[in-house]
This record gives C-alpha cells, sequence and structure tokens, in this order.
C-alpha cells in the first residue's frame, strides 16, 4: 500500500498530521505546522512568517486580515531550474505537464490567487512567494530510503543537512523532464556515496517499494510554492552495500546508518516516512 496526505491515519512526528479535515473535499488530511513555524526566520533569510493558528489553515475559513510577507529569495533569481517571476509575464500550464516541468500536485488540482499564483493546497503558511523554491505551486522531489539489515536491526542511510543541521533522507528535487527512477538513484549517489562505488550497487535498484506520494510538511513551504515527494524503500537483501563507503556530499555535513527505531530527530516529513518504512519491514 502507498500511503498519501489523504491516509485516515494519526501519527505524531512534532507536527500535526492527519488531524484536520479539508472543508472542500470533506477528507482528513495533513495540518501541516513545519511551514508554519514563527519561532524562526524563514531560511536564508530576516523575513519571519505570519502567526496561523490552526483553525484558520483552511483556505475555506475567511480570515480577511490575512496578509502575509511576500518573498522570493533573489539565488533563485535566473536560475535554469527555477520558474521565473510570474510579474514579469511568464505564461504557465497549471496543474498539467509544462513543456519539461511537472506542474501537476499528488494531492489534487490546485486554485489560484487573485495574482494568478497556485494557493498551497494544505492550507495558509504565513509566507506568500515562493521563498528559496524554484516552482510556483509543487516542486516534486524524490527520496530513496537504502535499508539493511545489521545485527539484526534494520537500518537506513541518512545524511545530515548543512541548512538545517537535521538528519533526513538523502533525496533531492526531480530535474526537469527527469523520471522519478532516475531522481532517486541519481540523488542517493550524488548524497551519500562515493562516486568509485556506484556501480557496485546497481542490483539494489532493480526491486523498490513505494512507500509514500504526496505534500511534505517541509520548512521552505509558502502559500505559492510547496514541496511533494515520492519515498521508495530499496532493501539491500544481497548485502552489496557491505563493501561499499558512504561519503556526504555537497549538501551534507556527514553520512550514516541509523537504526529505524532510533529517536533521531528528523527533517520535514522524514519521520513518518520511517514510521511507513517500520511498518513495511513487519509484514
Amino acid at each position: 500500500m502507498v500511503y498519501s496526505c489523504y491516509m485516515l491515519q494519526q501519527y505524531d512526528f512534532s507536527t500535526k498530521v492527519f488531524q484536520d479535515k479539508d472543508m472542500a473535499s470533506g477528507k482528513l488530511r495533513m495540518l501541516h505546522s513545519k511551514c508554519r513555524n514563527t519561532r524562526d526566520l524563514y531560511l536564508r533569510s530576516n523575513i519571519k512568517r505570519m502567526f496561523v493558528p490552526d483553525d484558520k489553515v483552511d483556505w475555506g475559513v475567511e480570515w480577511p486580515e490575512y496578509y502575509p510577507p511576500d518573498h522570493n529569495d533573489p539565488s533563485i533569481f535566473g536560475k535554469i531550474w527555477a520558474d521565473q517571476n510570474l510579474s514579469v509575464g511568464e505564461s504557465c500550464k497549471w496543474n498539467q505537464i509544462d513543456g519539461k516541468v511537472n506542474r501537476c500536485s499528488y494531492i489534487r488540482d490546485y486554485t489560484l490567487d487573485t495574482e494568478g499564483r497556485p494557493l498551497n493546497p494544505q492550507g495558509r503558511t504565513g509566507l506568500r512567494g515562493r521563498g528559496i523554491l524554484g516552482r510556483w505551486g509543487p516542486n516534486h522531489a524524490a527520496d530513496p530510503i537504502v535499508t539493511r539489515i545489521h545485527d539484526g536491526v534494520l537500518q537506513f542511510v541518512a545524511i545530515k543537512r548543512q541548512d538545517t543541521g537535521e538528519w533526513a533522507i538523502p533525496g533531492g528535487m526531480v530535474d526537469a523532464g527527469e523520471v522519478i527512477s532516475e531522481t532517486l538513484r541519481r540523488e542517493f549517489a550524488e548524497e551519500a556515496l562515493d562516486c568509485q562505488d556506484v556501480s557496485k550497487i546497481k542490483s539494489l535498484w532493480n526491486h523498490g517499494t513505494e512507500l509514500y506520494k504526496g505534500y511534505v510538511d517541509d520548512p521552505r513551504n509558502t502559500d505559492n510554492a510547496w514541496m511533494e515527494t515520492v519515498a521508495t524503500n530499496f532493501h539491500d537483501q544481497e548485502n552489496v552495500l557491505e563493501n561499499v563507503n558512504l561519503k556526504a556530499g555537497d549538501d551534507a555535513v556527514s553520512v550514516r546508518w541509523i537504526d529505524v527505531d532510533d529517536n533521531t530527530l528528523l527533517y520535514a516529513s522524514h519521520k513518518y516516512f520511517i514510521s511507513l518504512l517500520r511498518d513495511h519491514h513487519k509484514k
């Protein structure tokens, strides 16, 4: 079974998840909180989000006073992997494949605000614009969860992120025109492997189990741009990783094996993905 942000589950990973009913569909959904954090400044900025209480997250709740900051980080301007500012007249094909860019959401079709910008289908975040995300609307990622049994304990490969200092699954963004399977292999190689060892683990990618496909409660999310991912488990049944050296990539401080039952704090929604992994391996 592949889980999504609409699965009727209750799980607490320091965010409020699966506790809020969407007013439009009547379905239970993720109530994001990491992207409503007002304790810290938004990443790489001096911008603080507007406080959004739980009962005001849903766009269906009228809130005339809602007027959060609008932030587009200068670092994304002019990048080939990023959209232009819509104010300069760029025309995007929302909720469909736009050239090589997939603008479809895994959640549902999204609507646009009064300025023609996509609205986060999970609700208000206290910040408008794109922040540091490249795409308006969904920004698609892929998270390869590579596992093994070591001394009878299920473990997964994790990296320590440079930007937040949190441990995370070594995933990354799906490039324009790239299929998810390519992203999963590429990101693991870039984030957690020595380049000389890439060819040694080819057989690892032959059998993957998709655990999750949907929205991510990510600190980069805004009202107009948000993260979505596909999390896939690749279990090393043939011990191809036994003689492979893990090596942190440019975006990571370090890399190591972590016990699935460890209480290590994880980035964004990654702890939830690990809970799905644990359940999968109990079957």
